[in-house]
């Protein structure tokens, strides 16, 4: 992959999850990935893992996030580590924007 440095929002579409969910891609190289994440009221993100890192920033909104064993009530400004292959999952308790960032980039995403 050759290095793009510039991803200009007007280029970047969002993608329909479905159930109430829209993501788009970022900027991104072979190494880590960004990701901008819409949830509706009532959305759930099933639990599931994989083998990226993830770090996630709460922009707007409020969410239960179950990380593991352990489940957060989180809000604008909380982020949560999700290591890889643990299993985690999130309801989102009213309207938000979520900042997911990845490593290595998620290929399924592209």
């Amino acid at each position: 992959m050759s290095v793009k440095n510039y991803f200009p929002a007007s280029e970047n579409q969002f993608f329909d999850v479905g159930g109430g969910l829209t993501r788009k891609v970022a900027a991104y190289n072979d190494n880590v990935m960004c990701v901008e994440v819409h949830f509706e009221t009532g959305t759930v993100a099933a639990r599931h893992h994989h083998p990226h890192e993830q770090v996630t920033y709460v922009i707007s909104g409020k969410f239960e996030f179950t990380v593991g064993d352990d489940t957060y009530i989180v809000t604008a400004g909380d982020s949560l580590y999700k290591q890889p292959n643990i299993e985690h999952g999130a309801t989102c308790i009213e309207a938000g924007t979520l900042l997911d960032i990845f490593t290595p980039h998620r290929e399924d995403f592209l």
